[in-house]
């Protein structure tokens, strides 16, 4: 949402009504992924995109009838659909499109929980005897709408997922509207640094801790959104990290590396990782143990951090490191595509 913000508010603040096509589902390589969006003003303004220009106009002419009293539409593209010579998608995958009108005070609401990254799911209805029907639900229990009589599904479940899915057989589209993905990294090293730059440049934020005054400065790591001077254990209580959350440890000190390795392996954040030799890994490993975390929770450690493309700088360990958190995100082992046989872009 937030891409096409400036465009919905302005569309908002001279009282047009709006529809927004949203791709709900996706078969082989698709141009864009599920959840993208494209708004379409009354007034025949276009922002965002659904398929890169691929289908644009024909999914226009869906929002302009909706607009218009029409009823919402679920629309199927790809060059396999019947369209395919006049509207299909040039990579050979399909993608499911559904088109509503949405009102103002949801249009709204949705604007201000991504701007605060306030977590939250909305279901939509995209067939039956509901179509169009929708319901807004947010972590903390908050609700509009009342398309729904309860949340067909767990909003929890879907937040911890962090992907937008079909349920009830396709007749519900799940919106997932999350926090941006955060990097916490231990040690305001050169590695830190090039992490943050990369993690930034996804869109992440970013924050390296480092009890060391000296070297958490701006001058040293410019690309990080946030930096603090604590120790670890100060530093996790006030992060407090969630299942949107990656920490990685560089600091090669066990003042420092075991306090944080413990903290985040308390925490429900998605990726622990630790640099160092493997034999430093178990001599720590041995360390965590006395400190009463057990085999299951040291198994989640990536240690040593990264994937094994034979990295030696600290930004080629930072590609390594992050490729690794993007495909413990997406639940892939980060092989080669040329050699995979699955999907190639996660279903996000």
């Amino acid at each position: 949402m937030l891409d096409i913000a400036s465009d919905l508010r302005r569309w908002l603040s001279s009282g047009e009504r709006i529809a927004l096509a949203t791709v709900v589902a996706t078969r082989r390589s698709a141009p864009r992924p599920i959840g993208a969006k494209l708004g379409v003003s009354e007034g025949g303004e276009l922002a965002g995109s659904v398929s890169g220009g691929c289908v644009e106009n024909e999914v226009f002419g869906l929002a302009q009838e909706r607009l218009r009293g029409g009823k919402p539409v679920l629309a199927s593209y790809g060059i396999s659909d019947e369209l395919g010579l006049s509207v299909g998608l040039p990579c050979g995958g399909e993608i499911d499109v559904f088109v509503d009108e949405y009102e103002q005070p949801l249009i709204e609401r949705l604007l201000q929980a991504s701007e605060r990254e306030e977590p939250a799911v909305l279901f939509h209805a995209v067939a039956g005897d509901r179509l169009g029907s929708k319901l807004l639900v947010f972590e903390d229990g908050e609700t509009l709408g009342d398309g729904f009589g309860e949340p067909p599904v767990g909003v929890d479940g879907l937040l911890r997922g962090g992907r937008s899915v079909l349920v009830e057989d396709g007749a519900v589209f799940c919106d997932v509207f999350g926090r941006r993905p955060r990097l916490v990294v231990f040690g305001a090293v050169d590695t830190a640094e090039h992490l943050c730059r990369a993690a930034g440049a996804l869109g992440w934020r970013t924050t390296v801790v480092d009890a060391r005054a000296k070297l958490a400065t701006p001058e040293r790591i410019p690309s990080a959104d946030e930096l603090m001077v604590e120790w670890p254990e100060r530093a996790l209580e006030q992060i407090k990290p969630d299942h949107a959350t990656s920490i990685v440890v560089l600091t090669h000190e066990d003042r420092f590396d075991i306090p944080a390795l413990k903290g985040a392996l308390e925490s429900d954040a998605f990726y622990v990782g630790a640099i160092g030799s493997r034999r430093n890994q178990e001599r720590r490993r041995e360390h965590l143990l006395a400190e009463g975390l057990g085999e299951e929770a040291l198994d989640r450690i990536s240690g040593p951090s990264g994937l094994d493309i034979g990295a030696s700088t600290p930004a080629e360990m930072s590609v390594s490191i992050l490729a690794e958190i993007l495909s413990v995100r997406a639940g892939r082992d980060g092989g080669r595509l040329k050699t995979a046989r699955g999907r190639i872009h996660a279903e996000s």
